[in-house]
């Protein structure tokens, strides 16, 4: 390789560099302007570009690129069913379900569900399906929003528009190098751009899908058992007849006792399991307390009362003599 064709690659890459640092600086016009010059090889005069880019700044302007985004929070009489006709009404529509979540909450025997569905809806017809998700229930918060992503769009169109005449040219100089360190310098700003067009017409995509394509989140929820109010027919416990109390009664007393003979029942193998062992226990304890038991012998005070060792047969006599007397007589 010569020394001027040297020269000439190394001037390449200043100049690719150079406009690799305008387009990830601001990627505006004047940076789309000069990529198109290098492209070119200077045959577009700055006057010609200029033009172009005013023509296409009053296009955006008459078409600007909005996301809109609606939510609306409802309560519905049954969740399923005002969720399955919204997503009919979506289809027929030309949109899509993007997302849902429901809930379904319990107290006692009663439940009730709540949840949310997300529909990605044509921008065209946005405003009729948000009216009718309106119509769906009762309305407790509705909001739309509206965001303006032209200036991204254009900004990412002439970000792209340099970073791929950068591609070309860098492509071009690596099937003419020959020198090693030039090819290894190419081919990693080669691989710098590539990444960075991909990642750009990623973020490109997408907000073009979200201009396409609205998104309208409904919130849904059904009646909580708690807050039904109370109606005229309701009646107070105090306002029941005689009779009726009576029955209720009688009622509650028989599920008592049924409560009652349930749990003897439940109780009574237990009893069983457990008393015998317990109850032979308790009849060998006594057993063998019986037998280990000493009895105590009283003593002579205890079995001769106090006084009675000193009586003998001669008062026996005397106090028998008046008796004696009184029969002889």
């Amino acid at each position: 390789m010569t020394a001027r064709r040297r020269r000439l690659l190394a001037l390449s890459l200043v100049v690719l560099v150079t406009l690799a640092g305008c387009a990830g600086s601001g990627g505006n016009n004047n940076a789309d302007n000069a990529a198109n010059t290098v492209a070119d090889g200077g045959s577009k005069s700055n006057g010609d570009s200029a033009a172009t880019g005013s023509q296409r700044s009053a296009l955006v302007v008459q078409q600007r690129a909005l996301i809109r985004t609606g939510n609306v929070t409802l309560n519905v009489e049954n969740f399923d069913r005002s969720s399955r006709n919204l997503t009919e009404t979506a289809r027929a529509q030309g949109g899509f379900v993007s997302d849902s979540n429901r809930r379904v909450h319990r107290r006692g025997n009663e439940t009730w569900t709540a949840g949310r569905v997300v529909f990605r809806i044509p921008k065209g017809n946005f405003s009729a399906f948000f009216e009718r998700a309106k119509q769906e229930g009762e309305v407790e918060e509705s909001s739309t929003g509206t965001q303006d992503v032209t200036d991204q769009l254009v900004d990412l169109d002439a970000r792209l528009t340099n970073l791929r005449s950068q591609r070309e040219k860098l492509r071009e100089l690596y099937q003419n190098a020959n020198d090693t360190e030039a090819v290894l310098a190419v081919q990693k700003r080669l691989s710098e751009v590539q990444s960075e067009i991909e990642r750009l017409e990623a973020r490109q995509q997408s907000l073009q899908k979200r201009v396409a394509y609205s998104t309208v989140t409904v919130t849904m929820q059904e009646p909580r058992p708690d807050a039904t109010t109370r109606t005229g027919d309701e009646k107070s416990w105090y306002d029941t007849g005689v009779l009726a109390a009576f029955l209720d009664s009688v009622d509650g007393a028989l599920v008592m006792l049924r409560a009652i003979v349930v749990g003897a029942v439940y109780v009574l193998p237990y009893l069983v399991v457990l008393g015998i062992p317990v109850g032979g226990a308790f009849a060998l304890w006594r057993r063998w307390s019986g037998r280990t038991s000493v009895p105590t012998v009283p003593s002579a005070s205890e079995r001769i009362p106090s006084g009675e060792h000193e009586t003998d047969g001669t008062e026996a006599d005397e106090t028998s003599e008046p008796g004696d007397d009184e029969h002889d007589e």
